[in-house]
């Protein structure tokens, strides 16, 4: 019997429309089940209460299609959209797979093909912005090197960057109601790739023109083939204000992109970054980036499965956050005594330096505070695997 749905249109789960799309070739073999066509994708993440889609501009209207058959394709998506209720939440600019970018597309030597990349970029924001979607995602799939003495990275990131600042006035000129987001990936399929992380893409955005526009959407796959820290890799872009969606999955570290579904390799990791998301009110969409199995037959048990282990998740970080035990080892934990401290600590002035410079303290005595990481993180694996 089947399990009864977990999730709502309200809990803003989206997939990218490629994922699903996904016919299950990969460089070693054939593909092992049909290729859904963009509209049908739409359709099926419609069917089953998806609250949006993410999208190439290729994966509804490939390169070369004439604009009368354009305009059907967006008629097409456009009536799918009414008809079950889905939303567009993110389109994005496929400037990896042609074979005029195998050099990059923004960082490419070639004026023409840099040229060419924003064009398409334009023309791929202009039909996100036809279907309503208020991000557009940037992941530079082709932006790196093999041969590092062939592209000065100094160039090229200026090059990266005089791209998005045209991108920028160009959505504000055609007056879209539409931010960017930074895609960070550290390689694969470039050997090294510009903005491999988080905090390279933080610190990019700030040089732009117009950095208030411009936002990280962290991949938890991509954060893992750096050998990082998920949760750390999202809390940055989290406390910055530069959150403006994320793409969930899971991977082994330090591996080829696995794109495995969410939760599929490290509950514990999944279950953290659930309860960064939802400890602080993260709004935007919950975008799963990942692929079915090449076993399946279809794509629709991945999409289910995908949506159930956020929902399952969820509920085990209420449970967490409302455990007397638990609970009670982190206000201990976090609750050291701040007598005399004050506000002391919260801004410079020269009053605070003084009274700063005036205290005692005995570091031997402070080291012997009972920290109690052992038990919260037993306690945490305990609720995890289902332990009351």
């Amino acid at each position: 019997m089947a399990r009864k749905a977990l999730w709502k249109r309200s809990d803003k789960f989206a997939f990218g429309a490629w994922t699903v799309m996904n016919a299950g070739g990969d460089p070693f073999g054939e593909a092992t089940r049909p290729q859904l066509s963009g509209p049908d994708a739409v359709r099926g993440l419609g069917e089953r209460d998806v609250y949006g889609f993410e999208f190439h501009d290729n994966d509804l209207v490939p390169i070369g299609t004439p604009p009368r058959r354009r305009d059907a394709i967006l008629r097409e998506v456009r009536k799918i959209m009414g008809s079950t209720g889905i939303k567009a939440t993110a389109g994005t600019t496929n400037l990896f797979s042609h074979r005029v970018f195998k050099d990059g597309a923004f960082t490419s030597h070639d004026p023409k093909v840099r040229a060419y990349a924003v064009q398409k970029a334009m023309a791929g924001i202009d039909l996100a912005a036809e279907l309503g979607a208020g991000v557009y995602i940037f992941w530079g799939g082709r932006e790196g090197a093999e041969v590092d003495v062939a592209k000065d990275p100094v160039e090229a990131l200026k090059r990266f960057r005089e791209a998005m600042n045209f991108l920028c006035a160009y959505v504000l000129d055609q007056g879209y109601k539409m931010v960017f987001s930074i895609e960070p990936k550290p390689n694969e399929p470039r050997s090294d790739m510009y903005l491999a992380t988080a905090g390279h893409a933080l610190a990019f955005i700030a040089t732009l023109d117009h950095p208030d526009m411009a936002g990280v959407n962290p991949e938890l796959a991509h954060v893992k083939m750096a050998g990082l820290n998920v949760v750390h890799e999202v809390a940055q872009p989290l406390e910055a204000g530069k959150l403006v969606d994320i793409h969930l999955n899971a991977q082994k570290p330090l591996r080829f992109d696995q794109d495995m579904s969410f939760g599929a390799d490290n509950p514990k990791e999944a279950l953290l970054v659930v309860k960064l998301l939802s400890d602080y009110g993260y709004a935007g969409t919950k975008a799963f980036d990942c692929h079915p199995y090449r076993t399946e037959a279809d794509p629709w048990d991945f999409v289910e499965r995908n949506m159930t282990a956020y929902k399952l998740l969820e509920a085990k970080v209420d449970r967490v956050n409302s455990d007397a035990r638990l609970v009670a080892m982190l206000e201990e934990l976090t609750g050291a005594d701040d007598a005399g401290l004050g506000d002391v600590l919260l801004s410079y002035s020269r009053k605070n330096a003084a009274k700063l410079r005036g205290m005692k303290f005995d570091p031997a005595k402070l080291a012997e505070r009972r920290l109690l990481y052992e038990r919260i993180d037993q306690r945490l694996t305990e609720i995890l695997l289902g332990a009351e």
